[in-house]
Order: C-alpha cells, then structure tokens, then sequence
C-alpha cells in the first residue's frame, strides 16, 4: 500500500465526519471555551440610550464660548439620570455612563470648567456638539448578528454576548472521544514496571488534546494484545455513544499489531492506512458505524505529533469550527544546515528563538520518535517537506508553534 500525504490524509478523516454535534443550551457562566452551534443576535441596543464618555457638563454647545457662565441645575450619574431639560445658559453635572439629558448636545470636561463642583461654573475651553457623547447603539443595535456559528467563547465573546442579554447560548455538545491503549507491555503510572514492561504515556498526552480543543476525553484503559479484549474495549466506545475512538499502538504491521484487524472484525471501514510523514507513518482512519476510528502510532512522539496534525482538526470539524483543514503552520528561519529528504514529510522537534528577522527555528540533533525529553523541550515542530532539497543555516522554512 502507497503511502498517504499528510494533505490528503486530512482531508480524508475530515470528510469522514458525519456532521458537527448537536446543540445544546448552555448557561452563559458554563460556556467559556465552548463553540457557538447558531449565529448570536442582540436582544438589546447598547448603549440603550446616549450617554458621556468622560466625567463634566452636559450643556448646549451653542452656549460653550470661552468666559460664558453656565448655571447647573442638576445631576446625571450612572443608573441615576436627570429627569429635567437642559435650556440656554445651562448645565447638568454629568459623570462617565450617564444618560444625555433633553436638550444638551455636548460634554464640557471637567479640566475645561472653572468653578467645579459649584452652582455656576465658566468655560474655559468650548466643545463642538457630540464631543464626548456615546449615541445609542454605538455598540449595536438589537437584532444584530454579534458572532458567528462556530465562534470559539473567548472573554471577549462571553462579555458581548452578556452584554447583548443573552443568559444562555446555544453550544455545540462536546465530541466525546474514547482512548485506547493498546499492548501487553504497558502499566499504568504508579503500578509496578516488569523487567519487559514501560509505563502508558500517550493516553494523558491524547487526552490534553483533546480537552484543550474542547472534547471530552473517554479513557477506555488498556487492551491487552487479544481480539476479545479489544473488542470489549471497543465496544464500550460503541455504547458509550463515542463520536471518536482513538487507538494508540498496534497499528503496524507486526505479529502483535492487531487494532486493525479487531476494528475491521467489528465493521469499520478502512478510509487509508500510512501516512507519508516522520513521526507518525503507521496512523490509519476508518468509520465504524457513526464512529471515526483513528489508530496512532505507539511511540509516544508520533501519537503526539499526529493528535496535533489530524485528532485537533478533527474535533474543530466536529463542533463546526470554520476550516479545520487551514494551514497551521507559520513561516521561520532555519538555525541550523538541513539534509535532503526522501519520500516522507519531516517533522522536527526545534528549539525556537525570536530574532530581529522572525522565528529563528533550530531541530534537535536526536528526533527518535520514543523521546518525550525533546518533545518536552521543543517549542515547534519544523516541517520538512517530502523529498526537500537540502537546506543552509538561514533558509526559510516553515513551523508550528507548540509553545
């Protein structure tokens, strides 16, 4: 079997989901970091009224020539407005928020007022009309599209959509993705280690993933290397109701390697199988029922590095995200000389600096794919495009950020 690119691999698993979630109606103080599942209208103008943007007097521009004499009749504070009207020759004391009273078109601020705080108070410095005056529906305006279907709820987001009057918003439900690792050589952290056993990383490292781009993570254990207890994991995925079944090792091609055969037994169809990439060639993706199934490599690198590339773009298309198979990467420069490459896309953990030209990308010498360490320690991935030519110290190139 050929080998899959990187490209088209993506594209393969994202046309492989049946749809976004559903919705649901969420309390506003619940929905931070959730994704909008419908455009967000307004159900208000903001402001409701005009109101001053500075602390001062709200008078008659006409009235505001340098020397002139005001006389203030009243007050205008935040949640208590002046009721009365503003005629010729006179003022309100107003304070930042306060409704514009009848008849004033302008804020006299207070540095160009004398006599503040009094009864009668002279014009230093006039004001045009409108000059520090908010109309209302500066903001918007009731019935407004304020954000999108497939906006991320981020602070700003939240605040607007409060501020819209908005108590609850309708979210997509989050993907529930089930975890499994696979393989009769892993323990669980904190358990004893045989002489011929390691301890299962890649499940917590899958799980930050996913919850970070807003799935829920389903750790379904450890499935010993036997069709029946894969299938029984596998079935918990199924009744669990699963929108993803991530499997961790057992992908490849050897005596012990039986996730894919297990998954085929209990109906999934195979979508591709080996990627054209490094770390990472033995991923494979398939549909089992409503269920997308992804198989990651073992080493712990390469299932990090694809949950990156392909499990987070994958979420993003289930919560109706916009364009999850956009380019993630950003440009950089390279620290260090390049060998030519062969046939497999190159993603490299490197050391990144911000210099005077930009991003400054150094790979590190050692890029197994069993080292957390370096994976720990890098703050990009340095991509290297199949069959690239090689590459001097200052070439260009291209990265994604992990930190």
């Amino acid at each position: 079997m050929s080998l899959t690119p990187v490209k088209v691999a993506l594209q393969a698993l994202l046309d492989s989901v049946p749809g976004p979630t559903s919705v649901e109606i969420v309390p506003l103080a619940s929905c931070a970091g959730r994704v909008l599942g419908a455009d967000i209208v307004a159900l208000r103008t903001q402001p409701p009224f005009a109101n001053s943007a500075m602390d001062g007097y709200a008078a008659r521009a006409a009235d505001l020539a340098p020397a002139n004499e005001l006389r203030v009749i009243g007050e205008s504070a935040a949640g208590r407005a002046f009721a009365g009207t503003v005629g010729p020759g006179e003022a309100i004391r107003i304070f930042t928020g306060a409704p514009m009273p009848d008849g004033a078109d302008t804020i006299l601020i207070q540095e160009n007022a004398d006599g503040v705080g009094g009864t009668v108070i002279r014009v230093r410095e006039g004001a045009q009309p409108g000059r520090f005056v908010r109309p209302a529906g500066l903001d918007f305006r009731e019935g407004d599209v304020l954000l999108p279907a497939g906006r991320r709820l981020d602070s700003a987001a939240l605040g607007l959509a409060a501020a819209a009057g908005h108590p609850t918003l309708p979210v997509r439900r989050k993907p529930l993705v089930a975890i499994l690792a696979t393989g009769d050589e892993l323990v669980l952290p904190g358990e004893t280690v045989g002489p011929d056993q390691i301890v299962a990383s890649n499940s917590y490292s899958l799980a930050a993933i996913v919850e970070e781009i807003g799935g829920t993570a389903f750790d379904l254990g450890i499935a010993r290397d036997n069709h029946p207890d894969l299938a029984a994991k596998i079935e918990r995925a199924r009744a669990a109701g699963a929108d993803v079944l991530i499997t961790l090792g057992g992908a490849s091609v050897g005596a012990h390697d039986l996730v894919q055969e297990a998954l085929k037994r209990q109906g999934m169809e195979l979508g591709f199988w080996k990627i054209a990439m490094r770390p990472g060639k033995p991923m494979m993706m398939g549909r089992l029922g409503a269920m997308v199934a992804v198989g990651l490599p073992g080493n712990p690198v390469s299932s990090i590095v694809c949950g990156h590339l392909f499990v987070a773009p994958l979420i993003e298309a289930l919560l109706g995200m916009p364009d999850p198979a956009r380019d993630r990467s950003e440009p950089a420069i390279l620290g260090i000389d390049m060998p030519a490459n062969d046939e497999r896309e190159d993603y490299l953990r490197a050391d990144l600096q911000h210099i005077e030209a930009g991003w400054l990308a150094s790979p590190f010498a050692k890029q197994d794919s069993s080292m957390l360490g370096n994976l720990a320690r890098a703050r990009a991935l340095v991509i290297r495009p199949a069959h690239a030519e090689p590459a001097k110290e200052g070439a260009p190139c291209r990265i994604i950020r992990l930190r």
